[in-house]
């Protein structure tokens, strides 16, 4: 018996697809798909999700001291004029702040890596459609893991998700189902 379902690709098209919808199903919460995938898709992301609720409160806070340009009003950088070598240049002004991050301790390290391994880039684009792409931004679903997912399931030991039967697609009567996280 193997130990995964070829769902009719080759290893390149398979990997890409169950990459593309578990990322989508982290992303949503829920995706409607086949039978056969939605099985093989819940393998990889309880692993996944496991994984987050494992290293969720693996780091430390470390106090940094950093410079940011000083602004205006107007949200503008504040620029001075200094003599450098004889000529004069305008130069932004800086001011020291020190700021509190988290820092991941080396298991969490991994285990994001492990992550950015199977999971895409999401990129939210904005529902109005001037400026969409000057509004885009990606979506960091590793940190969706470790605090909001990592947060919730925390007592929970497994199944994160749920696969709910639909009825057969009209094209080829291939049973859909909704998968989606608890």
């Amino acid at each position: 018996m193997a130990k995964y379902r070829k769902l009719g690709k080759n290893a390149s098209q398979r990997k890409a697809l169950l990459r593309n919808q578990v990322t989508a199903l982290l992303y949503h919460g829920k995706i409607v798909t086949t039978e056969a995938r939605a099985k093989e898709i819940r393998k990889i992301a309880e692993k996944l999700i496991a994984l987050g609720v494992k290293e969720k409160d693996n780091f430390e806070e470390v106090t940094v001291k950093c410079k940011v340009a000083k602004k205006d009003a107007n949200g503008k950088r504040v620029k001075e004029t200094k003599e450098i070598n004889g000529v004069s240049k305008k130069v932004t002004v800086y001011d020291e702040v020190e700021k509190t991050i988290k820092k991941d301790k080396p298991s969490k390290l991994n285990a994001r890596r492990k992550m950015l391994e199977t999971l895409y880039d999401v990129t939210e684009v904005p529902a109005k459609p001037q400026g969409r792409k000057a509004n885009t931004k990606t979506a960091d679903l590793t940190n969706k893991i470790f605090d909001e997912y990592g947060a919730k399931y925390a007592n929970r030991n497994g199944g994160y998700t749920r696969i709910v039967k639909i009825g057969q697609r009209k094209g080829d009567a291939a049973m859909e189902v909704l998968i989606e996280l608890v």
